[in-house]
């Protein structure tokens, strides 16, 4: 058989035209399935056949099927029961296959019904949303799934903001549309004060969440969002919600992004804020023009206590700035410029703004700043005349031991300081020894950090000796300091008289199995201050961890907690010796030992 789409078109005549039929069979096929007038073809045969059904256009033959079809209504062929019998049965198996396949035809070549207006673009059900990306449309409740997830993880995170008064969120990457969820909650908490938004794909749209909920919330105390990539636009979005904030004392905007734009809106809103203490903006990209903004500020400001600039690009420049803003405060306490490449000449500035600085300033981060032992000097002068500074950091420049010694000088003189830090700054022993010296006389230094400087032997034995009965040093880092197994022997002889030394980190010295043997002999006498020793990268083996093992059973009254073995060369071996020597240590004073191998 072969069909047409013209089965479909009413307003088309169908012809059928058949080799051989009767009149009767005609009228029954008509009337089982036909619904329009056909033109039939009687044969002389009395077996019926259908051969062909061929479907044609009214324009087509209509002449000839109308003559078929008048020819066939004037012969008149009797037909016999028992011939229309035979044939119902086949003829009905054929009008249901017929049927099926008009239903067929009919589906294929039936036009669709058009949508109506506004549907196109309708989401389907379960807020599934059609992507042409390759394979987002894999699985049809993928999304819904991920969309129900997200809301119930944000309920979880509203929770936390009403239940605890500490919440850390870093992390979570919940964006923009999440923070606009969780606003809700923190708008009327009456729980939540410190809150870490940090490292959640927050921008600048993302900020304008907090207008008004920081006006209305008065219990959050610290606001963290750093990580977050919010720019200049969000900084300026962010210190126009602040300037009439009376709640938030600590803003953190580290690794934000901002640059000069950004610093000088958080200037503008310091001029008139006067609740923020802290302000950190470390690692961002604020450059000279930042910095003289921000200067500007801390001549209006008498509330800010720490300034958090690390790792910005203020240079010499962007430190005298700073100097002159300085100069006119009264109320900063805490300066943090570590990593701004200030150099010599910029020390040499900020230091005269420092010492005109009317207030008490107890902290000062000027590590790697590229100082070399000229800017030692404006240093030293500087720590001769404080009275209030308690926290000095030179770490990573390149002081040397000229500078050590400037520095040490002024030690002598300085009754302040408790913490200073001189790691990686290329002193040898020379000016390892110059630094010991002060500590005979100087009782007030408690964290001396000298990692990081090739001291050597000679300088470890500098220390020791002084160290064994005078000081009051109670972390002592010595990382990186190339002692080896004799710097070791000499630290191990200040253990067994030093009743200070609560710290102790000898990193990556070269100590080896004899250094290790060493440090046990000392551990087998009494200490009673000794609680952290970090003996970490040291090419320590098997036996020199059993001697530290034998050591710690052998004293009952240690009182080691924390003893690092880290990245060292032991075997199960020796891990097996101290892990026992760890619960004999237990069994015998019921105290927990933390050893890391």
């Amino acid at each position: 058989m072969d069909f047409t789409p013209s089965l479909l078109n009413p307003n088309r005549t169908i012809t059928t035209t058949t080799t051989t039929g009767t009149a009767a069979s005609i009228l029954l096929q008509r009337r089982l399935f036909f619904s329009t007038p056909v033109q039939h073809a009687i044969s002389q045969r009395r077996r019926l056949q259908f051969k062909t059904l061929a479907v044609k256009n009214a324009s087509g033959r209509s002449g000839r099927s109308r003559r078929a079809y008048t020819e066939s209504q004037t012969e008149s062929v009797p037909v016999p029961v028992k011939e229309i019998a035979s044939f119902v049965l086949p003829v009905g198996s054929f009008v249901v296959v017929t049927f099926v396949m008009w239903k067929l035809v009919e589906k294929l070549m039936m036009p669709k019904k058009s949508k109506a207006p506004g549907t196109e673009n309708k989401p389907t059900e379960g807020g599934v949303k059609w992507s042409f990306a390759a394979g987002s449309n894999l699985l049809p409740n993928f999304g819904a799934k991920i969309e129900r997830e997200s809301k119930l993880r944000l309920h979880d995170f509203a929770k936390e903001l009403r239940s605890f008064s500490i919440v850390d969120m870093s992390g979570r990457n919940f964006g923009d549309e999440g923070v606009f969820y969780l606003a809700e909650s923190l708008a009327y908490n009456q729980v939540a004060e410190d809150v870490s938004f940090a490292a959640n794909g927050i921008t600048a749209e993302g900020i304008k969440a907090f207008d008004g909920i920081l006006q209305s919330n008065i219990t959050l105390k610290t606001l963290n969002l750093s990580g977050n990539t919010i720019g200049d636009e969000g900084a300026k979005i962010l210190a126009d919600i602040l300037v009439d904030n009376t709640g938030i004392l600590k803003l953190q905007l580290n690794s934000t992004g901002l640059g000069d734009d950004g610093a000088k809106a958080i200037a503008e809103m310091l001029k008139k804020n006067s609740t923020l203490r802290t302000v950190e903006l470390n690692n961002n990209l604020i450059d000279y023009s930042g910095f003289s903004g921000l200067a500007e500020a801390l001549l209006e400001n008498k509330s800010l206590q720490s300034l958090y600039l690390n790792g910005n690009y203020g240079g010499a420049l962007g430190a005298s700035a700073l100097a002159k803003g300085l100069e006119g405060n009264k109320a900063l306490r805490e300066l943090f410029l570590h990593g701004n490449s200030i150099g010599d000449e910029g020390v040499r500035a900020l230091i005269t703004g420092l010492s005109l600085h009317k207030g008490k300033l107890t902290a000062l981060d000027i590590g790697n700043n590229m100082i070399t032992s000229k800017g030692a000097f404006h240093v030293a002068e500087y720590v001769k005349r404080s009275k209030s500074l308690l926290w000095l950091n030179i770490y990573m420049n390149d002081i040397k031991d000229e500078g050590a010694e400037k520095i040490a000088e002024a030690l002598k003189e300085n009754r302040s300081i408790t913490n200073i830090d001189l790691g990686g700054n290329d002193i040898h022993a020379k000016g390892i020894t110059a630094i010991a010296e002060v500590l005979k006389d100087n009782g007030v230094i408690t964290a001396l950090e000298l990692g990081y400087n090739p001291m050597g032997p000679d300088g470890a034995k500098a220390l020791s000796d002084v160290l064994k009965f005078h000081g009051n040093i109670k972390t002592l880092m010595l990382g990186w300091c190339k002692i080896g197994p004799k710097g070791a022997e000499f630290i191990a002889d200040t253990l067994k008289y030093n009743n200070t030394i609560s710290t102790l980190d000898l990193r990556a010295n070269g100590l080896s199995d004899e250094g290790a043997k060493s440090l046990a002999r000392s551990l087998k006498v009494v200490n009673e201050a000794l609680v952290s020793l970090d003996l970490g990268f040291n090419e320590i083996r098997d036996e020199g961890a059993f001697s530290i093992s034998q050591a710690l059973k052998a004293n009952e009254d240690v009182r080691l907690a924390s003893l690092n073995l880290a990245s060292n060369f032991l075997t199960k071996l020796g891990q097996s010796a101290l892990t026992d020597a760890r619960d004999h240590v237990f069994e015998m004073t019921e105290k927990e030992l933390s050893i890391a191998f």
